[in-house]
């Protein structure tokens, strides 16, 4: 089978290219927002006018007000402001913080250093990072992390909506309540789901990427109930808007809430086509693969519909990559690969689960039948080759 004209994308839970509706809203705020939106003067009336339609539109989509809604220059810049804020505010009530085993990096780096003794903004010692293990599915013990909020010192509580490698969703009704009951605010990380699938109707604070549901790179999203105890982390700002920090990129939040609301109304439809691509991928890979292993719970209702990961055993994930690339087909890995390392994944390792050699296949609205045709085709005959340059034969 021939390559198609463009390489099989095949990795939008990395990030999703550009939509049409951004590209559009784009090209038009370049000539509307240049304008400082503090300033008086007409023009910068006219981009503070648009700025605050953009918080208000998203604040509709996120269920949150205008006024709760801010952009970070990244998902990552959002979730540090939101677990430093939170630190910060609520020292009084703890230095604790509870995650789950499988959040994202950018979550349990900034918990660990909001609970260290030297982090600046975050005074009275130093705190503890209470980390909640999960089930073999990835999805959260329930039970063990309600235990781990219900201790004393708690400042803050973290829960993903959806596993960003394995798809799992999490039952983050269930963590609001207990949390809630104990006073501890929530901060759900919605990178995955925001875009693609409902937003969780109980979180106190909300943080995500643009880049992930087709805005531009560089544009994240911070969502902080009315009454949530923050406290800016760093330096003030001469600006003085109390949560981000320096200018706003008013033509990529522009682009951004535009595609915001473009995913809103294509997500029922999308959900239902992807469905069916990941579901083959779960099917076909161990059918034609010996020793392939998928990973995630295998309940359908359990996890979301646009990403897959499996393992073919014996076989480097990195390897795969470079070969699958060199067939034009983007996927990407649940190991992180550097030039001097080779890191396992830390999600795939709490599940108790194979953590080398994995592949993470995603959908988005522009994929296809045809790319799953050829990754199941180009897949089998790549794994053989590298197993038998390893001297490990096939069943």
């Amino acid at each position: 089978m021939h390559a198609p004209a463009t390489a099989a994308y095949l990795d939008w839970a990395s990030t999703a290219p550009l939509h049409p509706a951004a590209r559009e809203a784009l090209l038009t705020a370049l000539d509307l927002g240049w304008a400082d939106p503090s300033r008086l003067y007409g023009s910068a009336r006219r981009a503070r006018a648009a700025f605050d339609a953009a918080r208000e539109q998203v604040g509709a989509l996120i269920g949150a007000r205008a006024d709760e809604v801010w952009f970070p220059s990244s998902g990552t810049q959002a979730v540090h402001l939101a677990v430093l804020g939170a630190a910060a505010g609520r020292h009084r009530a703890g230095r604790d913080i509870v995650v789950s085993a499988v959040e994202h990096s950018s979550v349990l780096h900034a918990a660990a250093w909001a609970a260290s003794a030297n982090c600046p903004g975050v005074p009275e010692g130093a705190g503890r990072v209470v980390t909640a293990p999960v089930h073999q599915t990835g999805r959260i013990d329930v039970p063990a992390f309600t235990a781990a909020v219900q201790r004393p010192g708690v400042a803050l509580a973290a829960l993903q909506s959806v596993n960003h490698e394995v798809g799992t969703w999490q039952p983050t009704d269930e963590i609001a309540a207990a949390c809630a009951q104990q006073g501890v605010p929530l901060l759900i990380d919605a990178a995955q789901s925001i875009g693609r699938y409902p937003v969780p109707a109980c979180w106190d604070l909300l943080t995500a990427s643009a880049h992930k549901w087709g805005g531009p790179a560089g544009v994240g999203v911070l969502a902080i109930r009315s009454g949530v105890r923050w406290r800016n982390p760093g330096p003030e700002d001469e600006r003085g808007n109390g949560r981000v920090s320096g200018f706003e990129n008013l033509p990529a939040v522009l682009a951004a809430a535009a595609a915001l609301a473009a995913c809103e109304q294509e997500r029922t439809a999308l959900a239902v086509r992807l469905g069916p691509l990941a579901e083959r991928i779960r099917r076909e890979v161990p059918r034609l693969i010996p020793d392939a292993q998928v990973m995630g719970d295998p309940d359908p209702a359990g996890r979301a519909p646009h990403l897959v990961t499996f393992s073919c055993l014996y076989v480097p994930g990195e390897a795969l990559l470079v070969d699958l690339d060199r067939a034009q087909i983007a996927v990407s890995s649940g190991s992180s690969c550097t030039s001097s390392a080779v890191t396992p994944s830390h999600v795939l390792v709490a599940m108790g689960v194979l953590s080398h050699g994995n592949i993470r296949v995603s959908f988005g609205r522009g994929s296809s039948d045809a790319e799953v045709d050829y990754l199941l085709a180009v897949l089998p005959p790549i794994v053989a080759r590298l197993r038998a340059d390893a001297g490990v034969s096939q069943l």
